[in-house]
């Protein structure tokens, strides 16, 4: 069977513009939580998220082009060529018929509908703008990408609320493991701090309301946790058969050694640890390796007060006594809930785990939570060497996805 490698990263995060930075901040345990600059926030239930800070697209997008695009294609077009650079694959030859994009977002062009809406008037004639549509769906990204690259292999997106970018990252990995890439561009973005964004989820008592102390609000698996913190941003990942990465010379980060996919077939957004349980036995399972075999798990760790305990006792159920041996962090706590991107930017934290042999902390813990008694890798990062690790990400609508990552060995 063919291998699948990582050669490249890219990530535009809360707390980092670039993979280099986010990896200095999220060892340094950097809270990337504030106050909404967005958007006037004073009479919403929650007043404050994990924006990006300091990040603007005309630095990275002609301002023509960048007009015509949502500031979720924006991430995505970022993150992507910042993998693309870092894995070096435009410095030789390539066969771009072999290179396919697959960028996926949980919401897309929201703040793209916000706008056009508030020009429409019923009984008026319409006046939208000619972009509205092309700005504002999920599948555009990475048509962009595969444009400004000439990239003709397979290209879409995926959408599976909160597991869309772990959705992305495994479908590329299938698509080049049955032959049909050579090279998979494959991540996701999110820009949903917006009005409709932090209402909707406020409607449905998802996210934290500590406005008196946003840096310290996303807590996982601390006992006075309270919801998530919303964030923005992206990430990418370049996968590469191990062959072609060869070929070329490329630098290998880690492979990606199995996946899993499943669904909670129970409710439509409390969690399940069934669900958490089946997909993480599936990727071992696809991944050829034993439970003892795992160094490390970054989970989906929400700060929510049902999701965190669920996924205890899904590693609990899979790892059983090994549970207490493990590693265990929340990306979480430092950048918020990248919603669709998630998946892709907890992936390329794993993967820099394995490539450093070093394990980020969970940050904001003050109260032990007797349901939550594993190894969180609470306040401090941790060097320790990593050869398996799992990556978790679980969405609304009971989607379920897991990767797991090894170190790279001939």
């Amino acid at each position: 069977m063919r291998r699948v490698v990582v050669t490249g990263v890219g990530a535009l995060t809360p707390i980092g513009l670039s993979a280099p930075a986010y990896w200095k901040a999220l060892l340094e345990g950097v809270s990337g939580a504030d106050y909404i600059t967005k958007f006037d926030a004073s009479s919403f239930r929650t007043r404050f998220a994990c924006e990006l800070k300091g990040f603007d697209p005309l630095q990275y997008i002609d301002r023509r082009e960048a007009r015509k695009m949502d500031s979720f294609t924006h991430y995505a077009i970022v993150v992507a060529n910042e993998a693309i650079q870092d894995a070096g694959l435009l410095q030789g030859p390539l066969d771009k018929d072999t290179v396919g994009v697959i960028m996926a977002s949980g919401i897309g062009g929201l703040q793209t509908f916000i706008e056009e809406m508030r020009g429409y008037r019923p009984g008026e004639p319409p006046r939208f703008n000619p972009f509205f549509i092309p700005k504002m769906i999920i599948d555009i990204a990475a048509g962009h990408i595969s444009i400004q690259h000439g990239f003709r292999g397979p290209n879409y997106a995926t959408v599976s609320a909160c597991a869309s970018s772990a959705n992305a990252i495994a479908d590329g990995y299938l698509l080049i493991k049955e032959g049909l890439a050579e090279v998979m561009i494959v991540g996701g973005s999110e820009a949903a701090i917006n009005e409709a964004g932090v209402g909707g989820f406020n409607a449905m008592r998802a996210l934290s309301e500590r406005n008196d102390d946003p840096k310290t609000a996303s807590r996982p698996f601390d006992k006075d946790r309270d919801g998530f913190v919303l964030g923005e941003g992206g990430a990418a990942l370049v996968l590469e058969s191990l062959d072609h990465a060869r070929r070329r010379g490329a630098r290998i980060y880690a492979e990606l050694a199995g996946i899993g996919l499943a669904a909670d077939a129970y409710h439509i957004t409390a969690p399940c640890a069934a669900g958490a349980e089946l997909v993480m036995k599936q990727a071992l399972r696809n991944a050829g390796i034993s439970p003892t075999e795992v160094d490390y798990i970054n989970v989906h760790g929400t700060s929510t007060p049902l999701g965190d305990v669920s996924e205890t006792q899904a590693i609990k159920a899979v790892f059983g006594d090994w549970a207490y041996k493990l590693h265990i962090s929340s990306t979480k706590s430092m950048i918020g809930h990248l919603l669709g991107a998630a998946g892709a930017v907890e992936a390329v934290a794993t993967v820099l785990s394995i490539y450093h042999q070093t394990i980020h902390p969970t940050i904001n813990h003050f109260t032990d939570d007797p349901e939550c008694d594993l190894n969180y890798t609470f306040h401090r990062a941790v060097q320790k060497p990593i050869r398996y690790a799992l990556s978790n990400s679980f969405g609304f609508g009971g989607h379920n996805a897991c990767l797991v990552f090894k170190r790279y060995e001939e």
